[in-house]
């Protein structure tokens, strides 16, 4: 049995890892997209570094697009088989991935408009929304600490990963040639104190791990200063400065967390009025999609349930209904925030929103999550005074800020302790993945000290499993 890397190899995004069982039957765990990789971005998403009809079946730990935006294109390129999940993943990724190629569609006709006049041909999506169609009926739903058999001789169980609703980390117990060796893969790892889920759950003994470490060398503020902080961006932005606090943040996760601080301050009568608008239809879906698993939030939230029938609403808070009302937004000169994806600005309404308000001083910029370097977020975040935005270049006069408490993974003390159910000489091999290559090798000596064998893979690099 070995194991390859085809994406989140030192890198954040593009999540694929492939378990090749010792007669030829292959696994694929996770089928991400590459995102904010700039001009290296198309190739990696067109280049699989396999077949995609070889595959025998695909686990997917969670519905975020780094982890399960290639999937249409793993169908349309021949893959039929299984896709197994829990049900809330299969709930989100549903939509996730339609709205994917919608985006896709939209964005390929708006930078084609530029290229034809260029002179330039036209670029395509990846897929199409009836390929995201046919990619959800390929969803097999299993419940979390319930195992199922994959493939003969293969059998896998889900745990709570905490890091969004239905995310899992991936348990699989494989019979190989050497006998019987279990290899886990984490998925992304929540915070073991999430403004709405419960903790990651502890896991029972692994030969091999597979992490995750995107903040491998970074310690969150603390998660309970996510109200003040973002009341304090409030206040400079609609309240002092008369602007637009414009919020880039992805549909699940980050735009409930937002929500639920911003139903607080509004109990707590300090909005002041100020209309908060998310513009992002996704965003509505997928908050009706995690209203419906409450079994999944923590005892805090749970508690709150009893007061507040639904802590994601309160008064000011609207909805966009369709692309006309998005634009609107542009002519709107009073103060508001604005909430739209994606979370690392790259693609999605929010860029536009951003090209519309980043010359205006009175205005802020609040990134809330991780940008991938390249992408914009990424750009704003690292204070460049100029970005291209639709192949135009803009100055940067709105403020940026940044809210590192807000973010859904765990940082390097919730991935040790996830990690402190092991016995660590047990096991035989950890990979570190989904992570920029520094923060790796922070992360790496850090393991290293701890006593695990650890292991960063190249991008598809082949490691062998067979001890």
């Amino acid at each position: 049995m070995h194991i390859s890397f085809h994406g989140a190899a030192k890198m954040v995004t593009g999540s694929k890892h492939i378990l090749h069982l010792d007669d030829g039957r292959k696994i694929l765990l996770d089928c991400g997209m590459f995102q904010g990789m700039g001009k290296q971005t198309i190739d990696l998403n067109s280049d699989w570094g396999f077949d995609p009809a070889s595959i025998d079946a695909v686990i997917l730990s969670h519905a975020h697009i780094d982890h399960s935006g290639l999937l249409p294109k793993l169908y349309k390129d021949g893959y039929r088989g299984p896709i197994y999940c829990t049900p809330a993943t299969a709930a989100l990724a549903t939509v996730l991935l339609e709205d994917s190629a919608q985006i896709q569609r939209d964005d390929a006709r708006f930078y084609n408009k530029r290229r034809a006049k260029q002179g330039l041909p036209p670029v395509e999506p990846l897929y199409g929304v009836e390929d995201a169609l046919s990619t959800a009926a390929q969803f097999v739903e299993h419940e979390y600490d319930k195992e199922f058999q994959v493939l003969d001789g293969v059998t896998c169980l889900f745990s709570d990963a905490g890091h969004i609703i239905g995310s899992a980390s991936i348990h699989l117990s494989v019979q190989t040639n050497a006998g019987n060796r279990r290899v886990t893969f984490s998925g992304d790892i929540g915070r073991y104190r999430d403004d709405i889920l419960r903790s990651p759950a502890p896991f029972s003994q692994a030969d091999y791990i597979i992490v995750e470490s995107t903040y491998g060398n970074s310690l969150h503020d603390e998660v309970h200063g996510t109200v003040e902080q973002l009341y304090n961006w409030i206040e400079r932005t609609c309240i002092q400065k008369k602007g637009k606090l414009i919020i880039p943040a992805f549909s699940v996760g980050r735009t409930q967390a937002l929500l639920l601080a911003l139903n607080q301050l509004d109990l707590e009568n300090r909005l002041h009025g100020i209309p908060v608008i998310v513009d992002s239809p996704l965003s509505k879906e997928s908050t009706a999609i995690i209203k419906q698993y409450p079994q999944y939030y923590n005892k805090r939230l749970r508690k709150l349930l009893l007061e507040d029938e639904d802590p994601f609403d309160f008064k000011g808070l609207r909805f966009t209904e369709n692309s006309d009302e998005s634009k609107a937004l542009n002519d709107l000169q009073e103060p508001m925030i604005i909430i739209s994806a994606s979370g690392m600005a790259d693609a999605g309404r929010i860029k536009h929103h951003i090209m519309n308000n980043i010359r205006n001083a009175n205005n802020t910029i609040l990134i809330v999550g991780y940008c991938e370097p390249n992408s914009l977020g990424g750009k704003l975040m690292r204070g460049e005074k100029e970005v291209k935005i639709f192949g135009d270049v803009y100055q940067v006069s709105a403020e940026v800020g940044v809210m590192r408490a807000m973010s859904a993974h765990g940082d390097y003390d919730d991935l040790m302790q996830w990690l402190g159910c092991q016995h660590i000489p047990s096991v035989k091999e950890l990979f570190l993945v989904h992570g920029e290559e520094e923060v790796m090798l922070d992360f790496y000596m850090r393991l290293k000290r701890k006593g695990f064998h650890v292991t960063i893979p190249s991008l598809h690099a082949h490691y062998n499993l067979n001890d």
